[in-house]
């Protein structure tokens, strides 16, 4: 008879690993067709994949010692990574929790939760410009402002200006009541949201006084060379090629650069083609310059996100295939 495998575990981790009701505990028996016995200090496993979850549950507690309560985002990753059955793999993801990018105002650290984050992370350290292309939710825009707003602390740059264009989506701008910064402030919402999180409203509108960051839309780049500047380009898929390569020819000496989109969803007009999708052949063999392809499995969203983004990209497979 198979007397299963013992896991030796501490009390105060038990809750961080398996989550509130064990509902984390019951995802792991249901993917690995094993049973999870829990007594005092120590696991026991039973039934047919127990190897996979002891490895699975070896990282869960790593990754809970590092003060991580296990989302089922989290669980979902990590026993994609352990089915992989990479050790390199496993060791990566418990090193994400060594790398603290920045914190918010509440003063949780932020950190890449995904290979695939920290991949684009390390990206930004190590070139002029990056693009970060990817689905929605696997925190492409979060990641770049957080970014720029520690090289402005630590003064690697005098300021930071985050644009985007404003594509209108059924109704005209001219049409909308209110001056032009309530206009095209619905368009750069994104960016005031992740900005808020790690400097907070109060410092962000002081800055933004004084000159030091600037949101606006893209249309306001041209003409300007942005010395000294954390620079972000968000919802680039809706750029035209000109507008894309206006942008690019703005960088000045001492400058960063970030470009965020989502090849997948433009709200272009079909007749015109996508400044992100021109920049991707053009630019891709130049040094300094480097593309990093975000995924599903690098959404950190609710993991309902993550379910829509794959049934799409399915969608899209079956249907070119017609």
């Amino acid at each position: 008879m198979d007397n299963g495998i013992i896991i030796d575990i501490e009390n105060d981790i038990i809750s961080k690993v398996f989550g509130n009701f064990d509902i984390n505990l019951k995802k792991i028996e249901k993917r690995y067709n094993v049973s999870i016995v829990i007594r005092d200090n120590a696991i026991k496993i039973f039934g047919a994949n127990v190897y996979e979850a002891k490895d699975l549950i070896l990282l869960l507690i790593e990754k809970a010692k590092n003060g991580n309560d296990i989302s089922e985002q989290e669980l979902n990753y990590c026993m994609d990574m352990i089915d992989t059955n990479d050790k390199k793999v496993k060791e990566d993801i418990v090193g994400l929790d060594d790398d603290v990018i920045s914190r918010t105002i509440s003063g949780k650290p932020v950190k890449a939760k995904t290979l695939g984050q920290k991949k684009y992370i390390e990206s930004i350290r190590n070139n002029m410009i990056t693009f970060g292309i990817g689905p929605a939710g696997t925190g492409k825009t979060y990641l770049g402002v957080c970014m720029a707003i520690e090289a402005f602390k630590k003064g690697d740059v005098e300021r930071i200006v985050l644009t985007r264009p404003a594509i209108e989506a059924g109704e005209k701008l001219g049409y909308l009541p209110g001056d032009l910064q309530s206009k095209i402030d619905p368009y750069l919402r994104p960016l005031y949201d992740a900005i808020y999180q790690i400097m907070g409203a109060e410092s962000f509108q002081t800055n933004v006084e004084k000159g030091l960051i600037e949101v606006a839309p893209l249309a306001y780049m041209r003409g300007r060379t942005l010395d000294n500047a954390f620079i972000i380009l968000d919802e680039a898929q809706n750029t035209t090629i000109p507008q894309m390569k206006m942008f690019l020819t703005r960088i000045g000496f001492n400058s960063k650069v970030i470009v965020t989109g989502d090849d997948t969803q433009k709200d272009l007009p079909r007749d015109v083609k996508s400044g992100l999708d021109s920049a991707i052949k053009v630019l891709h063999s130049i040094d300094g310059i480097e593309f990093v392809r975000l995924t599903s499995k690098d959404v950190v969203r609710h993991p309902l996100v993550q379910k829509i983004v794959v049934a799409y990209e399915n969608y899209d497979k079956s249907y070119n295939k017609r």
